[in-house]
């Protein structure tokens, strides 16, 4: 087995957590997202024979975002994303414009952001939002950030705690013990949620996620509850990883760097 050390444990401009987005019709994804949001594409992997994207990366102000076609393996997964950009208002047309729909239209909220939500034209739902203030982007959050709407917070609060390691950030719930809003901080990222309710249902997402000791982490993923999808394995690319799927149907794919390629 190849030493899980490196250099550096992940890749040049990567967050601890990436959102992976499975999509149908992943090149028109990229284009939205372009569009909408001025990502800039690093990375686009055809598949053989050309019949679509078997991984591509975007960057979007400071974060990445990684996606690809749907297989039947890997069927669409439609996720929810926090994103955080200098004028709400702005990017909320330029997203309609591109081609998206409206969840709700932008307003201020209580906890002080301004906010409003896109779906896009594969499925994802986009919480754009300004906060208020010196900075556009929360201290101790990302331009991505990934919004999971469990069925029941605890268990997978647990699991995140137990398996990777998050720790408490911020904690809202009501005196009967539904809970509104939580951040866990899993290494330099935040991954947010809050219970589904109403129109915002649980969506299984997948997640990229950098870590010092992939062996490790993908043990302790196990001891948590989660099934393996595969056993941590050197990768072409540079990169150990391992996957697994928590008892909630997200899929982890855990990684570290094995050589530094910046």
């Amino acid at each position: 087995m190849t030493s899980a050390t490196a250099v550096k444990p992940m890749r040049e401009g990567f967050h601890s957590i990436t959102p992976y987005l499975i999509v149908e019709g992943a090149a028109n994804l990229i284009q939205f997202l372009e569009q909408a949001f001025g990502a800039k594409e690093l990375l686009r992997v055809p598949r053989p024979g050309g019949s679509g994207i078997m991984h591509a990366e975007v960057r979007i102000a400071d974060s990445i975002v990684e996606l690809a076609d749907a297989t039947p393996q890997y069927p669409p997964m439609p996720t929810a994303i926090h994103l955080y950009v200098s004028d709400v208002d702005a990017v909320y047309q330029r997203a309609l414009q591109a081609g998206g729909t409206s969840a709700y239209g932008v307003v201020d909220q209580f906890y002080g952001d301004r906010e409003g939500s896109v779906k896009d034209p594969a499925g994802n739902y986009w919480y754009i939002a300004t906060a208020k203030g010196d900075r556009h982007v929360p201290e101790g959050l990302h331009t991505v950030n990934a919004y999971l709407h469990p069925l029941r917070a605890e268990p997978l609060i647990g699991f995140l705690k137990r398996g990777l390691g998050a720790q408490d950030v911020e904690k809202h719930a009501s005196p009967d013990g539904v809970v509104h809003h939580v951040k866990m901080r899993i290494g330099d990222s935040v991954v947010e949620m809050g219970e589904a309710h109403g129109p915002y249902q649980p969506m299984a997402t997948m997640f990229y996620v950098y870590v010092p000791d992939v062996d490790a982490a993908y043990h302790r993923a196990l001891q948590a509850g989660a099934t393996s999808l595969g056993a941590p394995a050197d990768q072409p690319y540079g990169d150990r990883n391992g996957s697994v799927k928590d008892a909630f149907g997200n899929l982890w794919y855990l990684a570290t760097q094995l050589r530094d390629r910046s």
